[in-house]
């Protein structure tokens, strides 16, 4: 993860391996339990599954992959950041698709050159303007969210105590100084508890909140796509 809000000084002295990655992922998960709107079961699953697949691309190719974050919510995978190539952007999903806690996979990789040091100081910065907004709203509890930029898109995921919550906080990011695009996939907390059914012919309902026409699907290999907040002219 990209952002991190527990143990800097441990991760600052820890090589950055599998195995150091899923200790403090781990911990971390456990210790925001108590918080989140997460089971400790949840929270544990989801912090195994992001390492595991972290650790899987960057042992496959660190070049490759070196700007590829993946967040994992509930099962729900979110692969952010840029490729070189599309193939690499296709096995990359791939890989998502390759572990037991994975239940659907949202491909928001890019297809582009490597963004630099100042590109992604620049998403940082939104980033930490987004996370002190919802930690300053009243009507959001901000530690059910994660948030990750890329090229002034925000992207959300969590797990909301409702529909009203998950708006504002779409809302919230929207208004931040340089956000050109929020992208959602937050779920809901009574839907992203619901057991997942088995694929069909017939499309199964959405396990997270989309907005109004959004598409989304389970299936592998095909795209996944959050709500999309226009942010208006700056």
């Amino acid at each position: 993860m990209r952002t991190v809000f527990l143990l800097p000084a441990l991760l600052a002295s820890l090589p950055l391996t599998g195995c150091a990655a899923a200790v403090v992922g781990t911990a971390g998960a456990a210790a925001l339990t108590s918080v989140q709107e997460k089971t400790m079961g949840e929270a544990l699953d989801d912090a195994t599954a992001s390492n595991e697949i972290k650790a899987k691309l960057l042992n496959e190719s660190g070049a490759k992959y070196g700007e590829v974050d993946v967040e994992v919510s509930n099962g729900l995978v979110l692969l952010s950041g840029r490729v070189n190539a599309p193939e690499d952007r296709t096995y990359a999903e791939g890989i998502a698709w390759s572990s037991s806690r994975t239940q659907d996979v949202a491909n928001e990789i890019r297809i582009e050159a490597p963004g630099g040091f100042m590109s992604n100081l620049s998403d940082e910065i939104i980033t930490g303007r987004v996370r002190a907004r919802l930690i300053g709203s009243s009507k959001v509890k901000s530690v059910n969210f994660n948030i990750e930029t890329y090229g002034g898109v925000v992207y959300l995921m969590g797990i909301a105590r409702d529909t009203e919550e998950l708006r504002r906080a779409a809302e919230e990011a929207s208004i931040v100084g340089g956000v050109n695009q929020v992208v959602s996939y937050v779920r809901v907390r009574d839907e992203a508890g619901r057991a997942v059914e088995p694929v069909t012919t017939q499309t199964p309902a959405p396990t997270y909140q989309p907005a109004p026409d959004a598409s989304y699907t389970t299936e592998p290999l095909t795209e996944l796509h959050g709500a999309s907040y226009d942010t208006g002219s700056r």
